[in-house]
């Protein structure tokens, strides 16, 4: 059983996230051809490169270290709102788990739940706004009721991964408020939000590097 998280699964978890947003790139550009800029696939699959090289040629030390390189990298690669964003989740996610080497599960519930206020306060978006938030807040509820209720991390992330998906695709009859889609109105509804299939990625990846 799975009870806490080490550094060198966080590299691992980010190494797959990179891989398979590189590897569904054209899918999440698409998805923001249809309500956005048609760029938040080769934004996301450069931010995530960068920032791999980062972790792999200065190995961080800290749970802190690796939030500030990923989260850093991501703000000044991505572009567009996603690298602010997405940036700030693991920044505040480093900053809270603080100058450790692994998480329980309540230390990484905490650290994520501190990681997406963040990104809430930075965007000002709330559930039902058509964003990646719509993805965060249910993630989160499901990893922390899954941790209370006693399961390992591996179990408890499954639950998230399944949770994360769901929610991602619950955006599509949405009304965008936020961000680039919210120009377009009533033309936003029926069209899955690109930030949120990235997002359930996050924590698809996540589940799989544990398992």
């Amino acid at each position: 059983m799975t009870q806490t998280l080490d550094l060198a699964t966080l590299t691992a978890w980010f190494t797959n996230f990179t891989a398979v947003v590189n590897e569904k790139r054209q899918y999440l550009t698409d998805l923001d051809a249809e309500i956005g800029d048609a760029d938040h696939g080769s934004n996301m699959a450069r931010g995530t490169q960068a920032a791999l090289e980062k972790l792999t040629a200065e190995p961080p030390s800290s749970v802190a270290a690796f939030g500030k390189t990923v989260g850093m990298t991501l703000v000044s690669t991505v572009g567009g709102a996603s690298g602010p964003l997405f940036g700030t989740l693991f920044l505040r996610f480093g900053v809270t788990a603080g100058d450790v080497t692994e998480l329980d599960g309540a230390a990484f519930a905490a650290a994520l739940k501190a990681g997406i206020d963040g990104v809430v306060a930075r965007g000002k978006a709330e559930l039902g706004d058509k964003t990646m938030v719509d993805v965060l807040l249910p993630a989160h509820e499901a990893f922390a009721a899954a941790i209370a209720a006693g399961d390992d991390f591996a179990a408890a992330l499954a639950a998230t991964a399944q949770a994360a998906q769901q929610a991602s695709e619950a955006t599509v009859p949405l009304l965008a408020k936020k961000g680039r889609a919210s120009y377009l109105g009533e033309r936003s509804v029926g069209h899955l939000d690109p930030g949120s299939a990235s997002t359930a990625i996050l924590f698809e990846t996540l589940a799989a590097t544990v398992k």
